[in-house]
């Protein structure tokens, strides 16, 4: 028998039966908060998740991702310094990954081949796409440039890097033909990417118009349709490659679900750009038309100020004393931020 005050349908106390009630309903509203701030459809979306700590060049034991064309590398802290395929130093760069202890690398240019090779990564979503709903993406990216070559072939940065969603899969192995250029992406940096110092923001929405189940990155454009930009003038004939560094993937169906851009990255026009980065005598500034600079350097000391009203702006830079500066560009847009290093 029940007490005489137990609610018969539900075997409690009639203020047990209102705390569970609140209980369950501040559960679903904590779970849909949660969803809502942190679902990612990217399934190992640093690249840390792998099977083993694989020396070489290529994608190894990597969980998820997989090549859609070429070979992309699986770049990871656990490999000896200096190794192909190490982190901070590697053979095409040193830069430390974004998030955690690894990160990927891709080619995303190759100018003198005489092919339009591209390097393009591949994972199956979590969840499929649903048609007429938006999704909001991002991802971290980094020019490379150096490495531990004696003669780095990455001598170049190139645009159009982009995030391209398909309801097919598409595995590439060594003997299949090269795919051909697409020209299109649903997220796409259409700009130069040419920072090798810190990590640039790419990001966007689109609504989605079928049912996609897999996401690939890289660049999906033709040559005639990639701009790039040298870091060196005496570029080797066999170096004119382009290769980027990615981190930090994301697919939400939440606009909070994943890093946003502001300002000028997301008007589409193009943003300012420092070469060579790191640079010795000159540091050439690209599209800063209109804007006031000031270069600080790590004691947020100012070292030079400006106004510059040319496309391209060439600051002397060798008697400066070497190590990281700071340049800040206002103008219309806002206030950019660039980092920038001065080597021997």
């Amino acid at each position: 028998m029940l007490p005489a005050n137990t609610n018969k349908n539900t075997g409690m106390c009639p203020n047990g039966a209102r705390f569970l009630r609140q209980a369950v309903v501040a559960l679903i509203g904590f779970g849909t908060t949660a969803i809502a701030t942190a679902q990612n459809l990217v399934p190992n979306p640093g690249f840390e998740e792998t099977d083993s700590c694989t020396f070489g060049l290529g994608l190894g034991a990597l969980h998820d991702w997989y090549s859609a064309s070429i070979t992309p590398d699986h770049l990871q802290s656990c490999q000896p310094y200096g190794s192909a395929n190490s982190l901070p130093l590697n053979i095409a760069t040193f830069q430390y990954p974004y998030e955690g202890g690894s990160c990927a690398g891709l080619i995303t240019f190759a100018g003198h081949t005489g092919e339009e090779q591209r390097e393009w990564l591949m994972v199956s979503l979590l969840d499929t796409l649903v048609p007429g709903a938006t999704y909001y993406c991002s991802l971290r990216a980094n020019a490379a440039f150096g490495g531990n070559g004696w003669n780095p072939i990455n001598w170049l940065a190139s645009s159009n890097l982009g995030m391209l969603f398909t309801t097919y899969d598409r595995h590439w192995s060594w003997g299949d033909p090269l795919p051909s250029a697409m020209n299109q992406a649903q997220i796409l940096y259409p700009q130069v990417l040419s920072d090798t110092v810190g990590w640039t923001l790419v990001s966007g929405s689109f609504v989605a118009d079928s049912a996609y189940s897999y996401l690939m990155i890289g660049n999906f454009f033709s040559n005639a349709l990639t701009d790039t930009l040298h870091f060196a003038s005496d570029i080797p004939e066999w170096g004119e490659f382009s290769y980027t560094l990615v981190d930090a993937v994301c697919v939400s169906p939440y606009p909070e679900g994943c890093e946003r851009g502001s300002g000028m990255h997301d008007s589409g026009e193009p943003s300012p750009a420092v070469y060579p980065n790191p640079a010795t005598d000159v540091l050439f500034i690209n599209h800063a038309a209109g804007f006031d600079l000031r270069v600080l350097d790590m004691l947020g000391q100012q070292v030079w100020s400006g106004k510059v009203n040319t496309e391209r702006f060439g600051l002397e830079v060798g008697n400066w004393s070497r190590g990281a500066y700071v340049l800040k560009l206002r103008g219309t847009p806002g206030v950019q931020i660039v980092r920038f290093v001065l080597a021997e």
